[in-house]
């Protein structure tokens, strides 16, 4: 669920980005796609590494870092008036809900069949 949200919020940031001045696109344009990708890439990584609990949470925290990121971009996008207020106070909403997935995620590895291995006895 996280990572589909995150993906879908991912596109919307891309075609919104679209509109966006050209002289945005080597600064707010290029980081606010990176990093609202990063949030669904790195749920990818964790999930391809739920095998190993602390590298499931580091790529999870990664992508909530990601996801902090991207608000500030969206921050940055509204007081340059490139979005509206109501675009912005939407996009937030989807982005607070895929922090708040990637947080369950973190506090419940075991249920996204993160284990530590038996040890060795």
């Amino acid at each position: 669920m996280a990572y589909k949200k995150s993906f879908a919020l991912a596109m919307t940031i891309f075609e919104l980005s679209k509109t966006f001045p050209k002289e945005e696109t080597y600064s707010l344009t290029d980081q606010i796609r990176r990093s609202s990708r990063s949030v669904a890439v790195n749920i990818a990584e964790a999930y391809r590494k739920r095998r190993y609990p602390n590298h499931f949470i580091s790529k999870l925290t990664d992508s909530d870092a990601e996801n902090s990121e991207t608000q500030t971009w969206l921050e940055f996008a509204l007081n340059c008036q490139y979005i509206s207020q109501n675009l912005f106070d939407k996009l937030i909403q989807e982005s607070d809900e895929v922090g708040k997935l990637i947080n369950f995620m973190i506090q419940n590895p075991e249920k996204f069949g993160s284990k530590p291995k038996p040890s060795d006895h």
